[in-house]
């Protein structure tokens, strides 16, 4: 087959490599060897070749002047921004001789990795940096920041991350978008919605922000941030007291139904009213047609699992199908995530045979200020690459204190001086997804791919499995596993024997075919992956674990001295920290604002476009006022991860806190508490 390389005019097959779960298919337009388009392949099988902003303007990402060409070394202060151009040898030596030194003075342990999924290519993310980091031997990093709570809590119900197909939905009769603002994070679910619309279906929205995809709702259902337990409790009550629950279903294909219909009578309607803000009427009006409703499908999404309770919540959520049996119709059901389907061989992939130490230590990446300031024993490097700690972490200020660490060690491997790479000693640059070669596979719908190199690496970039082979070998590191090309990777990794959708798939496969789709068997009837074979609904693994075992409301820590509840939600056209430092993103987005409900505005006298800080004992920041009805009295919410840029005070992550949420170590950036008042200030400000 020829390369694409060789190729220096055409339009070439790609894959989105954003944190996303559409991961679309995608036709590169290439003119003289640059990309001159990127647009949506019509003929991928779920995309069909619609594409977000993010994604048509990569081009400005790609190609912008501020993308990083050659290594870099500090030449100033930890944070002045100050470096000098060096050699990738240079940059290899100054790496690992620095990190053989710690490794006789301080052991393994004393090194660091920070990633997460700034780019979702397997290799690039969960390959060789996992095996050489296991081979080094390096502090283990527990990778918590996204996902992770309503991951655990969904499993304590379903097994695993099994839901409905997508490509099913466009037949149910009524859609509940819960916590996720689709339009901007999950276009295509919205397209098969209005697919379904179109065909007599009901879209609800229940959220605490009136975003783009409250708009779209036939019916916008305002929640209390935190308290998403409770109307499922509440509505669970009503379904079983109106005697709308699938008996035949509870009985064959659950567990604990008798258990939960005692335990939810103590959430009453009015109860939950009370703990929500939600009407009580609207709570019964939402059960009856839920209840009455069939295909009826749930997309849960990831806004609820950051918070104090966010396990539960999902694990609450997600027993909702059940009760009503909507998982034996075409369409109906609940889906947080589909990644199950796609599993991959991640022992083959990541290699944690090679880490010879089994007792090395785990460091959650929600509490690195921590880490970074009080490990014992110290941290004395950190390798960070596919993320940018110091905008996307919470408690950023903990977290630049320490990357201010002299004693600290820092390499940021990265497309752009990220705000972290100007704390670091060491800045390679990296690779775009569309000069590597790697495996993508959805976490939504259940299709992989195979991504070629489209383009010539810009200037001296090169991708983090390069990278990693690179500092295996001038660390002296010898184990074949440090030398397999990536095509050996991803031909590893899809050889899993306990993943059947999968059977047969590998790296020629992928290159003859440009979508393979996983053999997805229907979950009912059939077992479920949980202890019983069934959806638990009483969790006996949930009561060992030190939880309760049926779906309970538990309230948010609540900091005192503050009134509003925070959430830092995500925006349109970033993606967390990416592209927010992208002229033609930032323009799109205009700029960074928090909205307040008019009620709250008028007690602060606050008027819309106002300047305002908002401040906690953590940090603050100074972001325009939005005011109206978007959210509840009590509320405030704020859109995307914007850059570091001068003159202003917009991350908004030094105001979330780094608890730890019930389950699988999550994060809880949505459980903080601020304060807000009108300030005066130069109008350039956080423009």
């Amino acid at each position: 087959m020829k390369s694409y390389l060789d190729q220096q005019d055409g339009v070439f097959p790609s894959v989105c490599s954003l944190d996303c779960p559409d991961q679309c298919g995608l036709l590169i337009h290439k003119q003289e060897g640059k990309i001159i388009k990127v647009e949506g392949d019509p003929n991928h099988p779920v995309t069909k070749g619609n594409i977000c902003n993010k994604v048509r303007n990569m081009t400005e990402r790609i190609y912008d002047s501020k993308r990083l060409a050659y290594p870099l070394k500090r030449a100033g202060a930890k944070g002045e921004k100050k470096f000098v151009r060096i050699s990738w040898d240079e940059a290899l030596n100054i790496i690992t001789s620095k990190w053989k030194e710690l490794l006789d003075k301080h052991g393994p342990e004393s090194i660091l990795p920070y990633s997460f999924y700034g780019n979702m290519g397997r290799v690039n993310s969960e390959g060789m940096d996992r095996r050489f980091f296991h081979y080094l031997g390096a502090s283990r990093l527990d990778r918590t920041i996204c996902n992770s709570a309503g991951s655990v809590g969904y499993r304590y119900t379903m097994g695993g991350s099994l839901g409905t197909d997508p490509e099913d939905t466009d037949e149910a009769k009524l859609f509940i978008f819960w916590g996720i603002n689709a339009v901007s994070t999950n276009m295509h679910q919205i397209a098969l919605a209005q697919k379904a619309r179109q065909n007599g279906a009901k879209i609800i929205v229940i959220d605490v922000h009136k975003n783009q995809t409250g708009r779209f709702a036939d019916w916008f259902i305002p929640i209390l941030p935190g308290t998403d337990a409770a109307l499922a409790l509440g509505l669970m009550n009503i379904l079983f007291s109106e005697d709308l629950a699938n008996e035949e279903f509870l009985g064959e294909f659950t567990i604990g139904y008798e258990e939960l219909r005692e335990h939810v009578k103590k959430y009453t309607p009015k109860r939950v009213s009370a703990i929500t803000g939600i009407p009580v009427e609207d709570i019964y009006k939402l059960a009856r047609m839920y209840g009455k409703t069939a295909p009826s499908f749930i997309r849960i999404g990831n806004g609820l699992q950051h918070h104090d309770n966010g396990g539960m919540c999902i694990r609450t959520i997600a027993c909702l199908p059940a009760i009503t049996g909507q998982w034996l119709y075409k369409g109906g059901g609940a889906l947080k995530g589909n990644s199950a389907f796609l599993a991959l061989n991640s022992t083959s992939l990541e290699r944690p045979d090679l880490l010879e130490n089994k007792k090395t230590r785990t460091i959650n990446m929600n509490l690195l200020g921590n880490a970074l300031l009080e490990a014992n024993p110290p941290i004395h490097s950190l390798y960070v690459y596919n993320s940018n700690p110091a905008v996307v972490a919470p408690e950023l200020n903990k977290v630049k204190k320490g990357l201010l660490r002299e004693d600290l060690f820092t390499v940021v491997h990265d497309l752009f001086i990220t705000e972290t790479a100007d704390y670091a000693d060491i800045v390679l640059p990296a690779t775009s997804s569309f000069e590597t070669t790697d495996l993508y596979t959805s976490y939504w719908h259940h299709y992989a791919q195979l991504q070629q190199p489209v383009i010539q690496p810009f200037g001296e970039s090169k991708s983090n499995s390069e990278v990693f082979r690179l500092l295996a070998n001038y660390m002296g590191f010898e184990h074949q596993s440090l030398k397999d090309t990536d095509s050996d990777m991803i031909e590893q990794a899809m050889n899993n024997p306990n993943n059947p959708a999968i059977s047969g798939y590998g790296y020629t496969e992928l290159l003859n075919h440009q979508y393979l789709k996983a053999d997805r068997k229907p979950l009912f009837p059939g077992r479920l992956p949980t202890p019983s074979g069934k959806i638990e609904l009483y969790s006996e693994t949930m009561l060992q674990d030190g939880l309760p075992p049926l779906p309970t409301y538990i309230p948010l820590v609540f900091e005192e001295d503050f009134f509003y509840q925070f959430v830092p939600g995500p925006n349109h056209h970033f993606l967390n920290s990416t592209f927010s430092n992208n002229k033609k993103h930032r323009t799109l987005e205009k700029q960074p604002r928090v909205f307040i409900n008019k009620d709250d505005a008028r007690k602060e006298g606050i008027m819309d476009g106002d300047y305002v800080r908002v401040w906690n004992k953590r940090g603050e920041c100074v972001l325009k006022a939005s005011v109206g009805e978007d959210v509840l009295q009590g509320v405030l919410v704020s859109q995307g991860l914007w850059s570091d840029q001068p003159g202003t005070r917009q991350l908004v992550n030094e105001l979330t806190p780094d608890r730890i949420a019930d389950m699988g170590g999550g994060a809880t950036f949505f459980s903080g508490r601020v304060n807000i008042e009108k300030i005066t200030i130069s109008s350039t400000l956080n423009q």
